[in-house]
């Protein structure tokens, strides 16, 4: 019976990507068969579960064309002791994931940013290769990894999908996933409250894997990137995996320590690219999957064809078609996608900084001399913060030509569009001012 399961895992391979069978079918060994049933073992509760829902229909349609006759199939859990410190408890077990993940500190990581539902392509086959292999242990070429693209490509679903992974696998590790923000927050309310040993001690001692976003964020803060470096430098030393994400290489970013940027520098850095025509077609696909639409084939190569920026503008595409059908009651065609996707795409060839400048300024009532002077008045940072940030979203040009535009730094440009990007997670007055801005920009009212 084993040579059946063999020749069945081989029929299952050629039918589903190969990153999927490594993860899920391939681990999978027969404990056991009976005349009408087969048991299989898988490491854990959610291998089983996601086994069960996504594998199940096929692995029982595979066994009964290579055995000539139906087989129930069941999965049980091996009996192996968790990957334990000495204390813990024995019985632990990994909750199934109807809920957002919680790791020991930090964040919450969304539960559906797996190794599972990210769509690979020549795009990305590189950072997903990497994000796997540091995450299973297996041929990892070192222990820290460096995610760089631009917003909206991936990088954060590849992030926590390493600690959703090593969560699953390896329960009892201690994962802390924030933002450098974050991070820096958290160390200077240690310095205000004289709790700086415990939060020394809290990354130094008891953290095993560090996931960090958005680390360009750290620009200018010399005490944070000194505290951060002597971190790393333990956790290096001591073998912890290490997970850093960027928009920008670590030579790029700004007042930025030598010891830092070295560090970070250190990691192997894997870079993310807009997706091409057939990577966003299999995006598309497995998005409407998920959410359990049916979209016509000729209308996903439409959006495909046309929303090219990134991942974000595909799924805002999606939710566009398949909300515009549902509230209208109308069906999903081409003229329907149409109508949406010319609210989406940027007439970027029409929208220059000056254009943006311009708009802003009659939005707030302010000149175009405020809006590039030196002063520091709320009235006049705010809409010159919201200026430079869609001169970054609507244009290509560099962060350093559009801080020269404003009469700023490089840095400074970076700390504009934080500060906008930071606002826009409040769900306040700016989402509402910057959404109104954006209408206007993406309808050449402007």
């Amino acid at each position: 019976m084993k040579a059946i399961w063999e020749e069945t895992k081989a029929a299952i391979k050629l039918s589903i990507p190969n990153h999927c069978f490594r993860m899920w079918i391939e681990p999978l060994k027969m404990i056991k068969c009976n005349e009408d049933s087969i048991a299989l073992s898988s490491h854990n509760f959610f291998s089983k579960k996601r086994v069960l829902d996504n594998y199940g229909t096929l692995i029982e349609s595979e066994l009964k064309r290579v055995a000539g006759k139906e087989y129930r199939l069941s999965i049980e859990v091996a009996k192996t002791k968790t990957h334990s410190r000495p204390n813990a408890d024995d019985n632990f077990q990994l909750q199934l994931p109807n809920i957002n993940v919680v790791p020991r500190n930090g964040r919450l990581m969304r539960k559906d940013f797996t190794f599972d539902h990210f769509v690979v392509g020549g795009n990305n086959d590189f950072a997903y290769s990497a994000s796997l292999s540091l995450a299973s242990r297996k041929k990892s070429i070192q222990n820290s990894l460096f995610l760089l693209s631009k917003t909206g490509m991936g990088k954060s679903h590849l992030s926590q999908a390493i600690g959703n992974y090593i969560l699953s696998e390896y329960p009892s590790e201690r994962l802390y996933y924030m933002t450098a923000e974050d991070f820096s927050n958290e160390m200077i309310h240690a310095f205000r409250h004289d709790s700086i040993n415990k939060f020394k001690a809290k990354y130094r001692n008891q953290c095993d894997v560090l996931l960090l976003e958005d680390v360009h964020y750290l620009s200018g803060k010399e005490r944070t990137q000194i505290e951060l470096a002597l971190t790393l430098d333990t956790l290096f030393e001591s073998g912890k995996k290490i997970i850093f994400s960027s928009c920008c290489l670590p030579a790029e970013i700004p007042k930025l320590n030598d010891k830092l940027r070295s560090r970070l520098s250190c990691s192997l850095i894997s870079n993310i690219d807009p997706p091409d025509f057939r990577t966003r077609v299999r995006i598309l696909q497995k998005k409407a999957k998920h959410n359990g639409h049916k979209l016509p084939e000729d209308v996903i190569h439409y959006l495909a064809d046309e929303l090219t920026e990134d991942v974000r503008q595909l799924e805002s595409g999606l939710i566009g078609v398949t909300a515009k059908s549902s509230l209208l009651g109308t069906p999903i065609d081409l003229m329907l996608a149409e109508s949406v996707v010319k609210n989406i795409v940027r007439h970027r060839e029409n929208i220059t900084k000056d254009a943006i400048k311009k708009l802003v300024c009659k939005y707030y009532s302010i000149s175009i001399a405020d809006i590039v002077s030196s002063s520091r008045k709320q009235s006049i940072v705010r809409p010159r913060q919201i200026a430079i940030y869609l001169s970054r979203r609507y244009t290509d040009s560099p962060l350093q030509t559009i801080g020269r535009s404003f009469n700023r730094y490089h840095a400074t440009a970076l700390h504009s569009i934080g500060a906008v990007e930071r606002g826009l997670k409040e769900n306040g007055p700016m989402q509402k001012q910057v959404e109104f801005l954006c209408r206007r920009l993406e309808s050449g009212k402007f």
